[in-house]
């Protein structure tokens, strides 16, 4: 691939060269002064509450090659003091970022595969990165950069010598995936489910799955791969097969990638599928049939880019998670604390305490937070995990939160134990009972949307029975 210099730039965004040579070339891109490496060319994003090119001097002085920022004055002394560097100006750095990333994108002639869905983004990336890079040179997402902030910039950084990206796309509103998909330009796409997150800003599944499919919009000749035991899903596919290539995954409806003779362990899972026309015995190092599922997605890209069968069987058996996402901590005495903290809906609290069930316990304690973004689906949908904690091996209920409290009546409305509910406004509250309560050989479990920061109460009970 071709490097990109300051030229190329300035004829992609449409910016004025304040000062600078043309002809340098750009390594990576970067919109945090703190991180800045030396040669980097530094972006200046303005959200709702920040305005990051004020920091453009710190920026310079930090290393950065050159600047590309929006509304500043520069005055005589300025230029002068950085004439050895790169100044841009353009109306909307946003813009200029999007119009980058799609420029880059289009110089690979690579596969693209998107991720998106209501649960289980993060975890199906990892799984499929695992298993296309047993094959290629991957660039992946990291951590959380999947809005429309930090996938253009994954793009952007992706070194030039890749041969496949993996991207995951995340949305809280319509037009959101849209954008992500014109600039990625995916030929594989993956949908994991389709939920109840975000419905309290969209408004029903119909609606999330609308949004969802935004990931077809800059597709170029796609596959989409989806779960095909989600029902809205299911129902979309018998409806679309026969007008877009659709590959099946599932546990439970007849799929292309199917799991049967599955055995579930604590710390993961075996069963057989039919993979390259040849049965072959799968195993997953993490619990769950989530897992599973997502190991079939897996499996379903690794046929498509004409992966070896043990090489995708290899990626599944060594893949590890971002950090946590189902994050299983050993502590003193034979406690296990699960850190899964980083986001919620119904579907997987669902999930995770299924998950705890498989797992060897003195007790298990579930410490369950809000679920964010439910709008005037909030009560209802709390209530909802009231009932499946109750249809869970659960002992101790914890719940903080403003609408966290409808899920302790629920439980108790639906047969759970009172003595053994407890429910706080105040997050310290249940650091000092857990650390009161916690006995040898119990596991706890935390669940919560990320606002709800319940991984901080994960950490301390973490560095207590370390």
């Amino acid at each position: 691939m071709k490097n990109i210099t300051i030229k190329d730039v300035l004829a992609c965004i449409g910016g004025k060269l304040i000062t600078g040579n043309e002809d340098l070339i750009c390594k990576e891109f970067s919109k945090d002064t703190r991180t800045i490496k030396e040669g980097d060319i530094y972006i200046g994003i303005k959200g709702e509450n920040f305005d990051g090119n004020i920091f453009w001097k710190k920026a310079l002085d930090n290393g950065a090659m050159g600047v590309i920022v929006q509304g500043i004055d520069f005055d005589k002394n300025d230029i002068e003091l950085y004439q050895d560097k790169v100044i841009i100006e353009v109306e909307d750095t946003l813009q200029a970022l999007y119009k980058l990333a799609s420029y880059k994108r289009e110089i690979y002639d690579v596969p693209v595969i998107a991720i998106t869905g209501s649960v289980g983004k993060t975890s199906t990336k990892d799984l499929v990165a695992n298993v296309v890079a047993q094959k290629y040179k991957i660039c992946k997402t990291i951590g959380n950069n999947n809005n429309n902030i930090g996938m253009p910039f994954t793009i952007l950084n992706a070194p030039n010598d890749i041969e496949a990206f993996v991207l995951e796309m995340g949305m809280n509103h319509f037009g959101e995936i849209h954008l992500l998909s014109e600039i990625a330009k995916p030929n594989i796409c993956i949908i994991t489910n389709i939920g109840t997150s975000h419905i309290g800003n969209l408004g029903s599944r119909e609606n999330i799955l609308k949004a969802k499919l935004e990931i077809l919009d800059g597709a170029k000749h796609p596959y989409i791969v989806i779960n095909n035991d989600n029902d809205l899903l299911h129902k979309w596919y018998k409806e679309n097969k026969d007008n877009i290539e659709i590959r099946t995954y599932g546990v439970n409806e007849k799929s292309d990638i199917q799991a049967k003779d599955i055995q579930l362990y604590e710390n993961g899972s075996k069963y057989y599928t039919n993979l390259n026309n040849k049965e072959e015995k799968i195993k997953v190092p993490i619990g769950g049939e989530h897992f599973v599922l997502n190991s079939l997605c897996a499996i379903a890209v690794g046929e498509l880019l004409n992966i070896e069968n043990e090489d995708i069987k290899r990626g599944i058996e060594t893949f590890s998670l971002t950090k946590n996402r189902m994050e299983v901590i050993e502590l003193k005495n034979g406690i296990k604390l699960i850190n899964d903290a980083y986001n919620s809906s119904v579907e997987s609290v669902k999930a995770s305490l299924a998950y705890m069930n498989h797992m060897k316990a003195n007790r298990r304690i579930a410490v369950l937070g809000d679920i964010l973004e439910t709008g005037k689906f909030a009560l209802t949908l709390h209530k909802e995990i009231g009932k499946i904690v109750c249809e869970n091996q659960v002992d101790v209920l914890i719940c903080s939160g403003e609408n966290a409290k409808y899920i302790a009546k629920s439980a108790k409305e639906n047969g759970f134990d009172e003595k053994n509910i407890y429910y706080f406004e105040n997050k310290e509250d249940i650091v000092e009972l857990l650390k009161q309560m916690i006995q040898p050989e119990d596991v706890i479990l935390f669940k919560a949307s990320n606002g709800m920061r319940f991984f901080d109460i994960a950490e301390k009970i973490k560095i207590e029975f370390k």
